[in-house]
C-alpha cells in the first residue's frame, strides 16, 4: 500500500470536485481523484444551461418554480441559499472565462425550459456543462497546490475515531491510502446501475455505497429523475439526451398519428409519465420530438451539438421528427448533507450529485444541477477553510 498525505482530499472532478478545488485556501495541498478520464465526468454532459435569479423581482418565481417541479418537498433552507447566490456564481464563472450567449447589446440572452415561468438560464449553445467544465478545469490546472489523478477510484474511506480521515483508492494494481484532514466526495450519480441512462456508465453511487457501509446519513435514495427527451435506439449504452432547452424554444412531443399529448413544458416527471403512458396505449417503444416550429437559425445556432448528433443516427430534425424515449438522468437523493456541504461523518463533506442538501426535493427543476453544485460546492471549500483557521 502507498501511502500519500494532503490537507484535503477530493474524490471526483466534475464541477462539483473543480469548483471545491477553486476556492479552498491557496495554502493547501490538494490532492483530486478521477474514477476515469476527466472528460468522462457527467458534467461535461449538460446541455441545457445554468439558472440565475434575473432580478429582486423574480425571486419569488424563481423559489416557486423550483418548489413546485420538487412537489414541495425541497428543503426551502437550501433553495434560499442556491438562489441569492446565482448571480454572483455566473458573474465568477465569466470571469473565469466561460462564453455565456449574449444578446446583440451585449447583455446575457436566457433560455427557458419545462416548469418555468419565464427564460432566466443562461446557456452556451447546447454543450453548456462542457463550456463550464473545460473552463474550471483549465483554472484548477494552473493552481500549484492541485494535483490531479486519473483512473484512480475511492474504494473506501479512512476513520479515526468516527472521523473521516481520507480515502482509500485503487489505481491500476496499486492500493492508495491518501491521508487528508478534510475528504470532499464529488463521484457524481448512479446513472451506470442503469440500463438505458444519459449518465457515463462508471457512475454507479461509489459514495453513496461507502457511506452506508458507514453508517453516514443517506437521504431520499428512491429519487431518481428520468428524462422525458433521450434519442431512441437499440444500441446498447449511454443514451443522448435531447435538452429541455428544445422544447423551450419550441420543440413539440408527438405520437405515432402526429399528434400532440402533453403540454412539453410541465415538469419532467410529469412529461415522463405522459409519454411513458403513450407508448403503453400505442404499444411503442417510443414517441416522437419534432422541431418543425423551432427556426432552422436557433437549431443550428443553439442546438448545433443536438442536430448534428441527430444527422449522425440518420434523423434530420430540420427535415423530420426525431425517436424519443425516457431514460434515467439524475439522482435527487444522495448523502445527506447541511448547508455547508457537512455529512454526519466529522471532515467529510459531499458536494454535487452524490449530496442532498435539499434543494430538489422530489423531482429535479431543469438547469438547476450545476447551480446547486458549484454553490454548495464553494461553501464546503468555505467551511474547510474557515475550521483550518479556527485550529
Amino acid at each position: 500500500m502507498k501511502d500519500l498525505y494532503y490537507d484535503t482530499v477530493i474524490a471526483g472532478c466534475g464541477v462539483g470536485g473543480l469548483y471545491t478545488a477553486l476556492h479552498l485556501p491557496a495554502d493547501h495541498k490538494i490532492l483530486m481523484l478521477s474514477k476515469g478520464s476527466i472528460e468522462s465526468c457527467d458534467s461535461m454532459l449538460a446541455q441545457g444551461g445554468i439558472c440565475v435569479l434575473l432580478n429582486e423581482a423574480d425571486y419569488d418565481a424563481y423559489f416557486e418554480d423550483t418548489m413546485r417541479a420538487g412537489h414541495y418537498e425541497n428543503r426551502k433552507e437550501s433553495v434560499e441559499i442556491m438562489i441569492r447566490n446565482s448571480r454572483e456564481v455566473i458573474n465568477h464563472l465569466i470571469s473565469l472565462g466561460v462564453r455565456f450567449e449574449r444578446n446583440a447589446d451585449g447583455s446575457l440572452a436566457y433560455t427557458k425550459e419545462g416548469a418555468h415561468s419565464r427564460p432566466r438560464i443562461c446557456f452556451h449553445k447546447d454543450i453548456t456543462g462542457k463550456e463550464i467544465t473545460t473552463t474550471l478545469l483549465s483554472n484548477v490546472r494552473k493552481l500549484p497546490n492541485v494535483t490531479i489523478m486519473e483512473y484512480t477510484e475511492m474504494t473506501d474511506i479512512l476513520s479515526e475515531n468516527g472521523e473521516c480521515a481520507g480515502i482509500l483508492a485503487r489505481k491500476e494494481e496499486e492500493i492508495i491510502a491518501v491521508h487528508a484532514k478534510d475528504t470532499v466526495l464529488a463521484t457524481g450519480g448512479i446513472g451506470g446501475l442503469y440500463r438505458h441512462s444519459t449518465n457515463y456508465p462508471l457512475l454507479t453511487g461509489d459514495a453513496c455505497r461507502i457511506a452506508k457501509a458507514h453508517n453516514i446519513l443517506l437521504e431520499h435514495m428512491d429519487y431518481v429523475q428520468i428524462h422525458p427527451t433521450c434519442l431512441y435506439s437499440e444500441k446498447p449504452g449511454r443514451r443522448f439526451l435531447i435538452s429541455e432547452s428544445a422544447r423551450g424554444e419550441g420543440a413539440v412531443l408527438l405520437n405515432h398519428r402526429g399528434e400532440r399529448f402533453v403540454n412539453e413544458l410541465l415538469p419532467r416527471d410529469v412529461v415522463t409519465g405522459a409519454i411513458h403512458a403513450e407508448m403503453e396505449k400505442e404499444q411503442a417503444e417510443y414517441e416522437f420530438l419534432s422541431f418543425e416550429n423551432v427556426p432552422k437559425d436557433v437549431i443550428c445556432g443553439h442546438f448545433p451539438n443536438i442536430y448534428q448528433k441527430c444527422l449522425d443516427e440518420g434523423y434530420d430534425i430540420l427535415k423530420e421528427p426525431v425517436p424519443i424515449a425516457p431514460a434515467q438522468h439524475y439522482f435527487m437523493g444522495g448523502i445527506s448533507v447541511d448547508s455547508d456541504s457537512k455529512t454526519s461523518m466529522e471532515h467529510l463533506y459531499a458536494v454535487g450529485e452524490t449530496s442532498c442538501n435539499g434543494v430538489h426535493g422530489k423531482n429535479r427543476l431543469a438547469s438547476n444541477s450545476l447551480l446547486e453544485s458549484l454553490v454548495f460546492a464553494k461553501r464546503a471549500a468555505q467551511n474547510i477553510g474557515l475550521n483550518w483557521r479556527e485550529v
